[in-house]
């Protein structure tokens, strides 16, 4: 008699039940109902950004491209005329000069008095507050109110420049009626009202600044200028490059003190672009270069801005 072993059968494996699709119904129901939601609130600021910002761009462009006293029912389209002359005008060119003469003074002094300022309100001294309030008050003036203070200041005649001149046995320059000095005040005038802004906002890099790593720097025997070059600046890197940026667009949209101080003038001295494209546009009625002078503003704007972008925050130290 042989005895035969029955082995087991071996279990019956069943497929998976696949449960991906069943599982990502709802997912994908939630994604759209987010985007939904999204849009929904997204939706009334874009429809403002394109109808405010967008939209006068996009007409700016086209009236560019006609010729317009404002009078005429409907401009006429003349193409690139606009930017031809504009380009091969000597006087227009004379104004970007000075308009780069305006933004690199303005600019590149305001960062350095601001920084200064910084570095001395951030030292503990008793009346800090006060005096921190005093250099960013004329900051939050209108610039109206700036330009009236400072033609009274700069009066050769009865204002202030003529004393403080006359304590030399000098005359007072006629600063808003000279062509050599009418510049020089508006840049005065511009890094008074706004050097406080500048040095109010490296004050606060200043104070958050890790008090170790400065700590480490004494007691590995750095001195207070190699202190301040080689750690506290490249610190500052972030607040600089900030600061670089929105200073640039201020300077190139500055209008009130020059129209309240010289209206471009004497003989063109304080023509910025700004103040060209309301001459054009408001004085002149030349509409279509009015246009043609606010795109190239729009495109030096740009070209700087992604220049900064892309080559001065290499050098940002986040």
């Amino acid at each position: 008699m042989s005895l035969t072993t029955q082995r087991p059968a071996p279990p019956t494996v069943s497929a998976p039940v696949s449960r991906g699709s069943t599982r990502g119904r709802p997912t994908r129901r939630r994604e759209r109902k987010g985007y939904k939601l999204f849009v929904l609130f997204t939706f009334p600021n874009l429809l403002l950004i394109a109808v405010f910002a967008y939209w006068p761009v996009i007409g700016n462009i086209y009236l560019s491209l006609t010729e317009w006293d404002m009078i005429a029912p409907t401009p006429l389209f003349v193409g690139v005329d606009n930017y031809t002359k504009l380009l091969h005008d000597p006087a227009f060119l004379r104004v970007l000069r000075l308009t780069l003469v305006w933004v690199v003074a303005i600019v590149g002094i305001s960062l350095s008095v601001g920084l200064a300022l910084a570095c001395l309100f951030n030292r503990q001294s008793r009346g800090r507050a006060a005096v921190s309030a005093l250099a960013f008050s004329p900051h939050i003036l209108s610039g109206a109110a700036v330009a009236a203070i400072w033609l009274f200041i700069f009066d050769p005649n009865y204002g202030l420049s003529r004393a403080l001149f006359g304590l030399f046995g000098a005359d007072s320059p006629h600063w808003t009626t000279s062509s050599s000095w009418a510049m020089p005040a508006l840049i005065i005038v511009s890094i008074w009202k706004g050097v406080g802004f500048v040095a109010i906002v490296y004050l606060a890099a200043l104070q958050s600044m890790p008090a170790d790593v400065l700590e480490a720097a004494r007691l590995d025997g750095a001195g207070a200028w190699q202190t301040f070059r080689h750690i506290t600046m490249p610190l500052l890197s972030p607040t600089t490059f900030f600061l670089l940026i929105t200073q640039v667009i201020s300077a190139f949209q500055s209008f009130d003190v020059i129209a309240m101080m010289t209206s471009g003038g004497p003989a063109g001295a304080t023509t910025t672009l700004s103040w060209f494209i309301y001459q054009e546009g408001f004085k002149a009625f030349n509409a279509g270069t009015a246009a043609a002078g606010s795109m190239v503003m729009f495109v030096v704007l740009m070209g700087v801005t992604v220049f900064q972008m892309r080559f001065v925050e290499k050098k940002v130290h986040y």
